[in-house]
């Protein structure tokens, strides 16, 4: 597809969201009346670590196991929780271990990306229809079928979509995510169809006045309720291009200060960006923070990513703090899976880790969860789950309590069959429990 081809489809995607903010030309079912009440969190912002981190590099070292586990990672630090230590590279996270918990025990045992995917963003396991990841699953019941009014779109995904299985599931287009493209960390952030690259603003306004002069059928129309419809809809979508609205993507009108902490790679920014996404009131917003599928030269490629995360994420929970942001967001970090504790050091790895979803961690913070908390534990070499298995559809159902989503209730099945937001053990999956030791 080429360069032209992209944009236009992107700008057909925001008009298409326009739309249905503006009353829809694509109808969801109706809500049940209980299926989402007031929740202790009103927005997520998902830290989707794509290709999985290392969970003993990171939140849960194990320096004692030797050199063919920790490698040159061998001295974890204390935090400023006592008894929480956390990796190395990683000294600005370990001075806000109190504004996150720690899940040490998640599992599923699948090593595939593409499966551990499904399963870690579903919280659904394989088989049968395709369901929807939990940003859909927010979308549908904290965005437009809730009277979500906003100009941006319920779901969110810097840069771009997983690509890795549908989104929405099931249940099709109209909840899938609204993927940014472009480059955060630019002088100026291309959002794919809402600035294009090359064109100022001057322009893009001098386009616009264009069409509305050539746009003589329309005027004769503009009593029809339907063209009345059409023309708030593009209304909304030049708001986005032209408005107040898309400068929600723009980091340069934010404290340079405070930019640099969040530092200037794409991550960085990304994570700068989400929280105005956030404030703005984008109920889910996504991360795809690629790099981590670290087969060979682990630590060389750690080195550099570690202190890249640690700025990142840590200057988006104190910035959310600092705004009274944090307590109604929800931040969740994690990838597909772990990486293996025992490192492969002959060629042609030399020193990487391979997939490992045996155990891994994820953390969780803010919207209704408590920091400076340690869910479950990994045995001694993080090789096995050695207390308190969470798996991914109890970790899921925790975020949806407590953004107060029903996690009964049904979702819209095309077929009209019964879907529901999270399998039970009648369904047949082995459950660990919702974190009630971390849920407030």
């Amino acid at each position: 597809m080429n360069t032209n081809s992209r944009i236009e489809r992107s700008r057909r995607d925001l008009l298409a969201s326009a739309a249905v903010g503006a009353g829809g030309l694509m109808l969801g079912s109706p809500l049940q009346a209980s299926a989402v009440k007031d929740g202790k969190a009103k927005a997520v912002i998902q830290i989707w670590m794509w290709g999985g981190p290392s969970h003993l590099d990171t939140f849960d070292p194990k320096p004692e196991a030797g050199a063919d586990y920790c490698g040159p990672f061998n001295a974890p630090i204390e935090t400023n929780v006592n008894g929480i230590r956390i990796g190395q590279k990683l000294p600005l996270m370990a001075q806000q271990a109190d504004s996150y918990s720690i899940i040490r025990s998640m599992t599923h045992g699948i090593n595939a990306h593409e499966t551990a995917s499904y399963v870690t963003q579903t919280g659904r396991p394989v088989g049968g229809d395709v369901y929807p990841c939990a940003g859909a699953v927010v979308s549908r019941f904290k965005g437009y079928d809730a009277g979500y009014n906003g100009l941006l779109p319920p779901y969110i995904v810097l840069t771009k979509p997983q690509g890795r299985f549908s989104e929405s599931g099931f249940m099709g287009l109209r909840y899938k995510p609204f993927a940014t493209g472009g480059k955060p960390s630019a002088p100026v952030f291309t959002v794919e169809g809402v600035i294009q690259k090359g064109i100022t603003e001057a322009r893009q306004k001098n386009r616009r006045d264009l069409l509305a002069s050539l746009e003589t059928f329309g005027s004769k129309m503009k009593d029809n309720p339907e063209f009345k419809h059409m023309d708030g809809c593009q209304e909304q979508a030049y708001e986005l291009i032209l408005g107040d609205a898309g400068k929600v993507f723009d980091v340069n009108t934010e404290d340079p200060k405070l930019r640099e902490r969040y530092g200037k790679s794409d991550f960085g920014a990304s994570c700068l960006i989400a929280r105005k996404l956030v404030e703005a009131g984008v109920p889910y917003v996504t991360i795809n923070y690629n790099g981590w599928d670290t087969h060979k030269k682990h630590f060389d490629i750690m080195n550099t990513k570690l202190t890249e995360l640690d700025r990142g994420f840590s200057t988006l929970l104190d910035d959310l703090r600092q705004r009274g942001l944090l307590d109604s967001t929800i931040v969740w970090w994690g990838g597909e899976f772990g990486r293996s504790p025992k490192i492969q050091w002959d060629a042609p790895w030399n020193g990487g880790r391979s997939h490992f979803g045996k155990c891994f961690s994820h953390v969780v913070a803010g919207g209704g969860f408590q920091g400076g908390q340690v869910v479950g534990a990994s045995n001694a070499t993080g090789e096995e789950v050695a207390d308190r298995p969470v798996y991914p559809w109890d970790l899921i159902g925790s975020v949806y309590e407590q953004l107060g989503i029903d996690t009964t209730a049904r979702l819209p099945h095309p077929q009209g069959l019964d879907a529901r937001v999270c399998p039970t053990e009648a369904d047949g999956v082995t459950m660990g429990g919702r974190l009630r030791e971390i849920m407030s």
